[in-house]
């Protein structure tokens, strides 16, 4: 099921947060919260797990923005986009200290806001463990991570979780993804797509589909039935199939 990015937007000054948030939400994207402290945003972030968190780098409080951004940069599911003036370049300099996924400074058009926000799901995941795999394309702009996907859909970014894909099919250079309600266009290959999914969610059953073991239905001499679709299965496949089956 696709998802929209949750953003949680960090600022004591609420004029400019609640326009921020209109902003975002013309854009396509979710605003989980605004909030006026650090030590609130570090709570929050904790119980709801924004995917970016867009921080005044001036907050008061305990901890000021670059603090609060620091210690969120330890949750590996948060990336950072700290917004500032653009008289006030010694607080900006000390913030790329942390290095933050984007700096914006005040007023933006959406146009910035956009592009901050790519930037910063491009870093989504960077610091996690090793065996996250992340992929990441400036060309129909993507990125997938262990558990789920980012990908431009409509002029914005949609997270699609990987539990929800049925299939993948190529198309000549590209992938074709597909769930239940929508389809999305990847620019990579089913090679490379086959090489960042998990293996123990998804398996190539014929040169020109992947499919999630877990969305299978029934499975014949020749084909296998998700959601309604009967993909093919290629030679030798079968015998596989089954045995990824028998682990689930």
């Amino acid at each position: 099921m696709e998802t929209k990015v949750k953003i949680l937007i960090v600022g004591d000054e609420m004029i400019i947060g609640a326009k921020i948030s209109m902003q975002l939400t013309n854009l396509g994207y979710e605003v989980t919260g605004i909030l006026p402290h650090g030590e609130d945003a570090l709570v929050y972030a904790e119980e709801n797990r924004p995917d970016i968190a867009i921080m005044d780098i001036h907050l008061k409080g305990k901890l000021d923005g670059i603090e609060t951004a620091a210690r969120l940069q330890q949750m590996e599911h948060v990336s950072i986009i700290f917004m500032t003036s653009n008289s006030d370049e010694l607080a900006i300099n000390k913030a790329r200290l942390t290095r933050p996924h984007a700096v914006i400074s005040k007023p933006f058009r959406e146009q910035d806001l956009q592009k901050a926000i790519e930037l910063a799901v491009s870093h989504i995941g960077r610091s996690t463990a090793e065996d996250v795999p992340v992929n990441i394309m400036e060309d129909g702009f993507h990125v997938i991570l262990n558990d789920r996907i980012f990908v431009r859909h409509r002029d914005r970014m949609v997270k699609v979780m990987l539990a929800d894909i049925l299939y993948v099919e190529a198309d000549r250079n590209y992938c074709r993804i597909y769930t239940r309600n929508k389809e999305y266009v990847l620019s990579i290959t089913l090679k490379v797509m086959e090489e960042k999914v998990p293996s123990r969610l998804f398996i190539r059953i014929h040169r020109s589909f992947i499919v999630n073991i877990a969305q299978v239905d029934e499975v014949t001499e020749d084909d296998v039935i998700v959601a309604g679709k009967s993909i093919p299965l290629g030679a030798g496949m079968r015998e596989l199939l089954m045995k990824s089956l028998q682990t689930l």
